[in-house]
């Protein structure tokens, strides 16, 4: 058989990287994940000179590229989700049968739809916490909660991820 160049999931034969079962397109993530790259690149670079050129290193910079970093492993594992290319061991499950590949499919959804849960409710209180007392960063003063709402916002987005993968997957659509 010709190689066609598409890099194809083994356990479902679909291509990787696509999500055709998904409602919102996963150019959403690819765009949001770009975006925070480009963002994170230029900050720094513009920090770089700076520094070189006046010996004078702006403080926002590293609080920015630390929220632009986190924002964009989220997105990236909501992208990872929606394609099926996130991370996982399937040296045993590759040598089940087609049910207890399917088996170890589920159970893997249901414990990252428990994990994204926690971080979205602890994320949640984190974010109200730091609302309700009025804490602010160190080097620009702004609200810290700018910064963590974004934990539960993102991680309902990757549960949302996880819940159509799982419905694909259990229609066999995946």
């Amino acid at each position: 058989m010709a190689d066609s160049g598409i890099n194809l999931d083994e356990t479902t034969g679909s291509p990787r990287g696509v999500a055709e079962h998904a409602r919102v397109p996963v150019s959403v993530e690819r765009a949001l994940g770009a975006v925070a790259m480009g963002l994170i690149c230029l900050i720094s670079l513009a920090n770089v000179i700076v520094r070189y050129a006046t010996n004078v290193s702006y403080a926002f910079t590293e609080e920015f590229s630390v929220f632009l970093l986190v924002f964009m492993t989220f997105v990236g594992a909501s992208l990872a989700f929606a394609t099926n290319e996130n991370i996982r061991i399937t040296f045993l499950a590759d040598k089940l049968p087609r049910r207890g590949r399917l088996a170890c499919e589920v159970i893997a959804a249901l414990a990252s739809c428990l994990m994204f849960a926690l971080i979205v409710w602890y994320g949640g209180e984190l974010t109200w916490d730091e609302y309700r007392f009025g804490e602010t960063s160190p080097s620009l003063g702004y609200p810290t909660w700018i910064y963590t709402i974004w934990l539960p916002i993102l991680g309902t987005v990757i549960l949302m991820r996880i819940l159509g993968r799982l419905i694909a997957t259990l229609r066999g659509r995946a």
